[in-house]
């Protein structure tokens, strides 16, 4: 009795450091930005006005806030659908390269182990209307060189493929993976039973590799709506015309160019809650596990 006692006191010991981080590091800004959520904030903070819901009432409801909803839904469904798509093609192609696999897939997996902020960087300079190597080529071959980041679209366009370039690797290195345990019996059956490629690829290989893109839905999701501000910052600010204004730089706009210090609480509330959700289907898809031929 002692015994278990004395080691029930030690164990609470030895996690006390790690508690304390917490407590001081993360679920205090918490509960701070939960409680700021529902107040107006003035300059530096000197002077604070409880105003209830509306915060979130504007989020919702203000023109310039629905237009960085919709951005968001824009920007996420074209990066998630675009990187697990080319993730899913390419890593089909590399599957079955033969010889030159280990080299196909050494140059297309390269891009993940970028930062972000690298990512930007290249996309600002391939797509600039100066030196931008795609006008130059644009101009040689079409006589066209239009101003990439000066236009809602074409900029939408290019903060987009440079997400999606930056994330396709992590895609091809799961889809490699899941590729290899598939069991190569029913892939072979379909095939001696008439089964086109396209057949074979909408009917067995897909359902076969359904739980690796769920748990890939869930980690692109995330990936599309959070990490994504350096590419953002670096490549149009948010612009032109608040275009690309997605949410997660809307936050750090609102936060620390505007001061608008209650606003950023609530947006960074409603992202806090869509972690939540997404961690807990992501969690929940791990419980389920991920089978293949009988095989975990």
């Amino acid at each position: 009795m002692t015994s278990f006692s004395s080691n029930r006191w030690l164990g609470l010991l030895l996690l006390l450091p790690t508690l304390l981080i917490l407590i001081v590091f993360l679920y205090t800004p918490i509960l701070e930005t939960l409680r700021l959520s529902f107040y107006q904030v003035s300059f530096l903070g000197l002077r604070e006005e409880f105003c209830g819901l509306s915060n979130y009432r504007d989020l919702f409801f203000e023109p310039g806030y629905r237009r960085m909803f919709r951005a968001t839904l824009i920007f996420t469904f074209f990066t998630v659908t675009g990187s697990m798509g080319l993730g899913l093609l390419l890593a089909i192609m590399i599957h079955n390269a033969g010889a030159w696999k280990g080299l196909y897939r050494l140059f297309l997996i390269w891009p993940y182990a970028l930062s972000p902020a690298v990512a930007g960087v290249i996309f600002l300079f391939l797509f600039s209307n100066q030196v931008g190597i795609v006008n130059a080529g644009l101009n040689a071959v079409f006589g066209r060189h239009p101003d990439w980041l000066a236009r809602p679209g074409l900029a939408m366009g290019v903060v987009v493929g440079a997400a999606i370039w930056k994330n396709v690797g992590y895609n091809v290195i799961f889809y490699l993976a899941a590729l290899s345990a598939l069991p190569r019996d029913v892939l072979e059956a379909a095939r001696m039973d008439g089964a086109g490629m396209g057949m074979r690829f909408g009917r067995v290989l897909l359902p076969l590799l359904a739980p690796m893109t769920l748990f890939l839905l869930v980690v692109n999701l995330m990936y599309a709506v959070f990490d994504v501000f350096p590419v953002v910052d670096l490549i149009t600010r948010g612009g032109p015309s608040d275009a690309t204004l997605l949410m997660i730089y809307s936050l750090y706009r609102d936060g620390f160019e505007f001061l608008k210090t209650g606003m950023a609480a609530a947006q960074s509330v409603l992202l806090l809650g869509a972690v939540a959700f997404l961690s807990f289907v992501k969690f929940r898809i791990y419980g389920k596990g991920i089978y293949y031929g009988g095989r975990r």
